[in-house]
């Protein structure tokens, strides 16, 4: 007989201040809906986007306007995924995890984990309250902007692709050019 077992988001976080990952491969380990997902490790265009979006994203604000965080936890009620870029609100969180609340911009870098980028994700994001989300469509190089919260879900859903420009709401001033984001060739 096998079992599922459902953790909490209190109950990951235990496990994780007791070291209950450590030593496991691979690394980046979330929980969503309950279940630990185990990530497949980044390949190389997924890592260059990640840089990118960093350095844009460090160039583009100050330590006034947001903290910026790469892959690290993150709590969307009892959920724990790790995006892989975040734009928070200007503060410290040394001594806790931010959350929904404290989220500006969220980006998901995207290539295998496009579909449930797009809908898994999106949803516990809009349930927990984030205000802006992006996912980069890696395979289709776009970027899918969420936000306009109602019910829970997103109602501005917009694609963008390489002929455009965009801002995050949070910060008119932060141009991310798309067409040099995907000019990894």
């Amino acid at each position: 007989m096998s079992m599922l077992v459902k953790l909490s988001g209190t109950e990951f976080d235990s496990m994780v201040d007791r070291g209950a990952f450590d030593g496991l491969e691979p690394k980046k380990i979330e929980l969503i809906r309950g279940e630990l997902r185990f990530m497949s490790p980044a390949g190389p265009i997924h890592d260059d986007l990640i840089r990118y979006l960093t350095n844009w994203s460090v160039r583009s604000t100050s330590e006034e306007v947001c903290s910026v965080q790469v892959q690290s936890g993150f709590v969307c009620h009892d959920d724990r995924p790790e995006p892989d870029i975040l734009w928070l609100k200007p503060r410290r969180y040394g001594s806790t995890r931010p959350s929904a609340a404290d989220a500006l911009l969220l980006i998901e870098v995207a290539d295998s984990s496009l579909a449930s980028d797009l809908q898994e994700k999106a949803e516990i994001y809009a349930e927990a309250g984030v205000v802006e989300y992006w996912v980069v469509d890696i395979p289709n190089r776009r970027i899918h902007v969420m936000s306009d919260i109602q019910s829970r879900l997103y109602q501005s859903i917009t694609i963008h692709t390489t002929s455009d420009r965009i801002s995050p709401q949070c910060h008119r001033a932060a141009i991310l050019p798309i067409a040099e984001l995907f000019d990894f060739d």
